[in-house]
């Protein structure tokens, strides 16, 4: 079942949306400053590729306070507005029965690309 929800996935729209957190995250890491931004933004589309039998889960013996300033920086910096373009997405595939699948990774995914420091995918 995880093959064929992961095939569907990529099919659906997963590709094109790990494509742009790719993209995103490479244009990120051009400078300095913002390579942690485009390490996590990678890290999302790595997750976004084959979503369903893996998570994003808390990352054992991590620096607290470093993640939390870095979330913090995140969700300031406006990177907020990717689990909105989630959400609607998790809303527009959960209309009919067959795309609920669909629309609770999405969902998964809105709520882990808002604090995504301090996270492993598993």
């Amino acid at each position: 079942m995880k093959l064929l929800g992961n095939i569907l996935w990529l099919i659906l729209g997963g590709l094109l949306v790990a494509l742009i957190y790719f993209l995103v995250g490479i244009l990120m890491c051009i400078t300095v400053v913002g390579i942690p931004f485009g390490l996590q933004l990678i890290k999302l589309g790595s997750y976004s590729l084959w979503p369903f039998g893996h998570q994003l889960v808390y990352r054992p013996n991590e620096p607290g306070c470093l993640s939390i300033v870095m979330n913090l920086i995140w969700i300031l910096l406006g990177w907020w507005e990717i689990a909105i373009i989630h959400l609607a997405c998790g809303i527009l595939f959960c209309i009919t029965i067959v795309g609920i699948p669909w629309g609770v990774q999405h969902f998964r995914m809105a709520i882990n690309s808002i604090f995504p420091f301090g996270k492993e995918v598993r």
